[in-house]
């Protein structure tokens, strides 16, 4: 055997070791300003906590069941304020940066947001499912089992209590994780469409979150957040109308809505 044939073997070898993501971007551009949406190949997972040892202390993580999710498509990044005010033409946010992800919106002006982006674009942009949120976090089918979305360490990948100065920081300055998606630890907790409930093992495809409440799920953690409320586990809500100087978002887009 030559040596470029032992090469091309070797580089198959290896490549079929290693978990790549290939994964079709598309750039949207609204009033001048881009951002990119990743699609994520549908999967089974495993939703919720599995330990048996921290059950007392995060309840609303259990039970842990498994889940399938449809292929979506799901921001690479926070909506920025740059975003926000081209699409609003004002910027609420407590921590000022264009490229800082926008902040101090309720759940209800995400809505109004993406009313209005759909009217510019001719899209159907949403918020993410909770399930679709945390598939995406965990690296979708090139998932791993770690801590935090992208790593184990916090500092490598998310903007949390302990390194973020308690203030948000310019999208995309740490590592993504294992699909291209920044700063899904920290940062801005991010809404979810899904109302607060416990988990529900029997809805086992697509759940929506409980049919109906008084909180809006958040996920992700933020910059003011201890390391450990910033797990790709930890849930959290707020009341819809509720704004917050933590509270963000990031966008989620059907699969055939890309086709438009």
């Amino acid at each position: 055997m030559n040596y470029k044939k032992r090469l091309i073997i070797f580089v198959v070898a290896i490549v079929g070791m290693v978990n790549i993501a290939v994964c079709q971007n598309r750039t949207y551009s609204v009033n001048g300003v881009e951002f990119v949406m990743v699609e994520v190949d549908g999967g089974n997972f495993t939703m919720g906590n599995k330990s048996r040892r921290a059950k007392d202390k995060y309840r609303k993580e259990y039970p842990a069941h498994i889940v399938t999710v449809s292929s979506f498509c799901i921001a690479e990044t926070e909506v920025t304020q740059a975003l926000w005010t081209a699409v609003m033409g004002n910027n609420p946010s407590y921590f000022l940066g264009d490229n800082r992800p926008v902040e101090q919106v309720s759940w209800k002006d995400v809505q109004v947001f993406l009313q209005k982006l759909n009217e510019l674009t001719g899209m159907n942009f949403r918020l993410p499912t909770e399930a679709e949120w945390e598939f995406a976090a965990r690296g979708g089918n090139y998932r791993k089992k770690d801590k935090f979305s992208g790593g184990n360490s916090v500092s490598d990948v998310g903007w949390c209590a302990e390194n973020s100065g308690m203030e948000t920081h310019e999208v995309k300055t740490l590592k993504p994780n294992e699909l291209g998606l920044y700063d899904m630890t920290g940062n801005v907790g991010e809404w979810c469409n899904d109302w607060k409930g416990p988990y529900d093992p029997s809805i086992k495809e697509d759940p929506q979150g409980a049919e109906f409440g008084t909180y809006r799920v958040l996920r992700g953690g933020s910059c003011v957040h201890r390391a450990n409320d910033c797990r790709v586990l930890a849930r959290d809500s707020a009341k819809p109308e509720y704004e917050y100087k933590g509270f963000g978002f990031r966008l989620a887009l059907s699969v055939d809505s890309t086709n438009k």
